[in-house]
């Protein structure tokens, strides 16, 4: 629905407003409304596999027919590096374990460690941040000399170090998932820790910060009530952006050896690494699967997190309206045409 401004002569077009829309129920629908063409295409397709890779790993118990660990069942011996058939729809490794089972709970292995990678990323990284930012001094100098020091190291080389000294490289199920996790967040604290330290030292000057100081708000509520949700917002950005980030690294611990027990859980990196010697022999199941498992996750959030950086960054928003009044070159009559 257009709207004509008569009273605004002498300009070159009038622009139809938007109506106001109600913000939705639905996790994550209104920053699917706010994209359009291509840019809704890409978050619509990593939202999708996302989900997939989430379903997959909620229920793996439910999907895969095997354990992870398995390579009989019933009395019957699988069989080792056997092709893919109607028994073994990705065949079996040269263990003698599913393909198939052990990439669905591959799944849940790589969810549970993104998934608590990211949240102790940002419960230790933006607290930190505004700590740093607000109040300054020899706490901001002490800090940002600490990330900048873990941010020398190559990521992947840090989380080995880290996975080392916390659980020596393998251990259990459960310790093995928090040893990643927990290497996975020191690689990633100071990028959070930096963005929210910038955003809080320009934050803090501002008139409102200013105001409130005057009416005497302590610096804990000034923190959080009047900083923290405006220098926030491009924390899921960046979340989604370490989460494919995170994949990689886990994979690259199970890789090299530093990552879950193989008998405690199924990893697609330890995955990758005993299928090296199968390629030689023209064996590809072993490694093609993980493989696509890995890549396909790490398209999709990689999708998700682009997306919403150009949903969320006022610089890379395009705003999007929904009809365009012009003046007609030859009659001078307004003609609607869509943006």
């Amino acid at each position: 629905m257009s709207i004509n401004l008569p009273e605004l002569e002498g300009t070159e077009a009038a622009v139809a407003l938007p109506t106001g829309r109600r913000h939705s129920r639905v996790p994550g629908l209104d920053a699917i409304r706010a994209t359009s063409g291509f840019q809704r295409g890409m978050l619509v397709a990593g939202a999708l596999i996302v989900l997939f890779f989430t379903v997959v790993a909620v229920f793996a118990k439910l999907i895969a027919p095997y354990g992870f660990n398995d390579d009989r069942h019933g009395g019957k011996v699988f069989g080792r590096l056997v092709a893919p058939s109607s028994q073994h729809w990705m065949g079996t490794t040269s263990g003698g374990e599913d393909v198939y089972s052990r990439v669905v709970f591959g799944a849940q292995t790589a969810m549970e460690v993104i998934v608590l990678a990211v949240l102790l990323s940002i419960v230790v990284g933006v607290p930190l941040g505004l700590l740093s930012g607000y109040f300054g001094g020899w706490l901001d100098r002490v800090l940002v000399l600490v990330t900048d020091a873990l941010f020398a190291f190559p990521s992947l080389l840090l989380a080995i170090i880290v996975s080392i000294a916390i659980a020596g490289g393998s251990s259990s199920a459960t310790g093995g998932i928090l040893s990643a996790a927990i290497s996975i967040t020191v690689v990633y604290v100071p990028q959070y820790f930096r963005v929210v330290r910038n955003a809080t030292v320009a934050a803090r000057e501002e008139p409102y910060v200013e105001a409130a100081r005057t009416l005497g708000a302590s610096p804990l509520a000034i923190m959080t009530r009047y900083i923290f949700g405006n220098v926030v917002q491009t924390v899921p950005v960046i979340a989604t952006l370490n989460a494919g980030d995170a994949i990689l690294t886990l994979a690259g611990l199970g890789f090299l050896g530093y990552g879950i027990d193989p008998s405690a859980g199924a990893e697609w990196g330890h995955d990758l690494s005993k299928a090296i010697s199968d390629t030689s022999n023209g064996i590809w199941w072993t490694g093609v699967y993980p493989g696509v498992a890995i890549a396909l996750l790490v398209v999709g959030v990689t999708l998700v997190g682009e997306s919403l950086n150009d949903v969320l960054n006022p610089l890379l928003r395009t705003t999007r309206l929904k009809q365009v009044v012009l003046p007609s070159r030859r009659t001078g009559e307004p003609t609607q045409e869509s943006a």
